[in-house]
């Protein structure tokens, strides 16, 4: 048991199970690791009101007694973020990064739901860039989230992942994973993935599908659980290209609005007890 590498996600709670810290603890599972979170905000989609995403924020002082209970247990092997709730909650979670030297640190820098066209607590994205960014192992934007952290308006192409990644690169992280997803104006579903010296691709062909919802999360938990468990940063981003791309494959429809994807289809979980 003392094998077992262990990971915290400090992250939204998505009760539709396929996004959120439900997606990062069924992936840190799969992956071999333990899961550990701490709750930050709680996010309903309301069906009487064409499923409107809400976000409720958990009081900061709640979100760093949670991470006390996980950090009594010892250091940790990596840890993962994703929906923030708050400045405050950036703010303390710089300061246990410091405080308890963690190390292999994934930033997802979540700002907004999947189906909703505002930018959730669009304060939070300053907070990200100047405290938790330099503090990072890795961060995992999709395109509407590179243009956010880089200052530009739009990222679609292959080229404009490159300079958004340069751009998020000065400011301090020392890797940048770049989703490219279907939207992208490319052949393929390309992750561009930039260390300050060369830029590396990951490509798969393009899903028709709407069975996503998650697939960020689950990339950047996949990520998390593969450093924890010593991978290099290439490696790590190539295991959680392939985890991440079965996922959307295997993915259903759980409601005509929700479509998650099924974190159990790499290691084909369905088939373990019968």
């Amino acid at each position: 048991m003392s094998n077992i590498r262990k990971v915290l996600t400090v992250a939204g709670s998505d009760s539709s199970g396929g996004a959120g810290l439900e997606a990062d603890l069924k992936t840190f599972q799969e992956y071999g690791t333990f899961g550990f979170c701490s709750i930050t905000s709680i996010v309903t989609m309301d069906p009487d009101n064409n499923w409107h995403h809400e976000v409720q924020p958990i009081d900061t002082e709640l979100v760093l007694k949670q991470i006390k209970t996980v950090m009594a247990g010892g250091k940790l092997d990596a840890m993962k973020t994703g929906m923030l709730g708050s400045v405050e909650i950036i703010e303390m979670l710089s300061k246990v990064i410091d405080e308890h030297d963690i190390t292999n640190i994934v930033i997802d820098p979540v700002m907004v739901c999947k189906g909703e066209d505002e930018v959730v607590q669009p304060e939070n994205g300053q907070a990200i860039r100047e405290l938790l960014l330099p503090r990072a192992t890795i961060t995992t934007p999709n395109l509407f989230e590179a243009g956010q952290l880089a200052g530009i308006s739009k990222v679609r192409t292959i080229d404009d992942m490159k300079e958004a990644a340069r751009r998020i690169y000065e400011r301090g992280v020392k890797n940048v994973v770049i989703k490219g997803g279907k939207t992208l104006e490319a052949e393929k579903a390309v992750d561009l993935l930039y260390d300050g010296n060369e830029f590396t691709l990951y490509e798969a062909d393009k899903l028709d599908t709407n069975h996503n919802h998650g697939a960020g999360c689950t990339f950047a938990a996949a990520i998390a659980a593969g450093l924890a468990k010593g991978m290099s940063v290439k490696d790590a981003v190539s295991k959680a290209k392939q985890f991440t791309t079965a996922a959307i494959q295997g993915g259903f429809a759980f409601n005509r609005f929700v479509g998650p994807v099924w974190h159990g289809a790499y290691n084909k979980a369905e088939a373990r007890i019968e």
